[in-house]
């Protein structure tokens, strides 16, 4: 995939809901704050920064973004290839549609 030179990554303004792939950085940033207050059971510190993130347009960009880069990471330490890591993932959750969202032990 390839996408506009380097002279056209501008940083942006900061904000989610602005153009520009610097808020969409921020967002995927919020996104994960978002995932680990829901994670830690701040519930409503999740809906803050949900909140703060702008409108669901911006919302969708962020958590994209955040998914693409996690599954990068998880790519890189498992040597999979991204069809594979897909598949093993709509495999995981097709099981938590059924059985409900995995847990762990770690928070």
């Amino acid at each position: 995939m390839t996408g506009p030179g380097p002279e056209q990554h501008s940083p942006g303004p900061g904000t989610p809901a602005d153009a520009g792939p610097g808020p969409v950085f921020l967002g995927a940033q919020q996104a994960a704050g978002v995932v680990a207050a829901k994670h830690r059971g701040d519930l409503a510190g999740a809906e803050t920064l949900l909140a703060a993130m702008g409108d669901e347009r911006a919302q969708a960009r962020s958590f994209c973004l955040l998914a693409e880069l996690a599954m990068a990471l998880v790519r890189a330490q498992t040597g999979q290839s991204m069809d594979d890591l897909v598949q093993e993932l709509s495999l995981l959750m097709a099981d938590a549609a059924i059985t409900g969202p995995p847990t762990h032990g770690d928070g």
